[in-house]
């Protein structure tokens, strides 16, 4: 069940330290960690927890057996479920609280869990996670132009927005808050690993609906390497002998937003990306 569910336990104590710091419990947070395993992180919460005088810890685990054992030696309230199918009962148990979520999150999940948190209406306070190396970049993704006046250039850093970034950036501040090796769990798995946060944000009212902003970022991505300007002409306009117009409106409309229309994707923040969605919808 264990391989079958693609779970690695964390057994360094340093980077479960740093995973509890970044929650920053407080009194009345309830926490919520997806796939406590077997243990490893979620006794260290209940402790914290009961020192920072909180509501509750919820457990969530999709292994029936493992759930079962973890119930036997630790006080939180252990809840065997899928994470994916009842966290949204749980935002709306919890939508009056501050409820934060926690978890080691194995990497066929990463996508569908960001999906349900990102379509939740009331949104955690926030989020810490543990993930696979590459997607934590991804996640943190910045036009190559804002890498270099923040880090400097650093390889640590994602370079240029992707799909995914864009995606999460629109309702969360992500931040690399430290590094895991392989080799810190157990069993090992075959790439180091990112604690992330993500600090849930409430979207601007002068936003388009998230479902053309969503539908705006697929249509940019799907060809990253192609310019801004035949991104759009190309799904916009189908018929060609309305092209050679439409282009030209449309640059003039990337222009009038400061967006050069053959710059790529890659090249916009999560700022540019929101005002071009309201301009093309709107």
């Amino acid at each position: 069940m264990r391989q079958k569910l693609g779970q690695h336990f964390l057994k360094n104590k340093e980077a479960i330290k740093t995973i509890l710091r970044a929650l920053e419990v407080k009194t009345s947070d309830i926490i919520i960690e997806v796939g406590p395993g077997h243990g490893e992180l979620t006794q260290p919460l209940v402790e914290i927890c009961r020192k920072n005088k909180c509501q509750k810890v919820i457990a969530v685990e999709k292994d029936i057996k493992l759930a079962e054992r973890l119930k036997k030696k630790t006080e939180a309230n252990v809840v065997s479920a899928d994470i994916l199918k009842i966290l949204p009962q749980l935002s709306q148990k919890f939508k009056d609280s501050k409820f934060k979520i926690v978890g080691n999150i194995p990497y066929y999940l990463t996508g569908k869990l960001l999906r349900i948190i990102a379509e939740l209406k009331d949104k955690p306070s926030l989020i810490v996670f543990t993930l696979q190396k590459e997607v934590g970049l991804r996640i943190c993704g910045q036009p190559p132009k804002m890498i270099r006046s923040i880090s400097s250039g650093s390889s640590r850093a994602s370079r240029g927005m992707n799909l995914l970034a864009a995606s999460v950036q629109y309702w969360a501040k992500p931040k690399i808050i430290g590094y895991i090796s392989k080799k810190d769990f157990q069993p090992a798995p075959e790439v180091d690993s990112v604690i992330i946060k993500l600090l849930p944000i409430n979207p601007d009212k002068t936003r388009i609906g998230a479902e053309k902003y969503y539908k705006l970022i697929r249509i940019l991505f799907k060809q990253p390497r192609k310019t801004i300007l035949n991104n759009l002409l190309l799904s916009l306009v189908k018929e060609k002998k309305y092209q050679k117009t439409a282009k030209i409106k449309i640059a003039e409309k990337l222009k009038s937003i400061n967006i050069e229309p053959f710059q790529r994707p890659q090249d916009l923040d999560i700022n540019q990306l929101i005002t071009l969605s309201q301009i093309l919808y709107n």
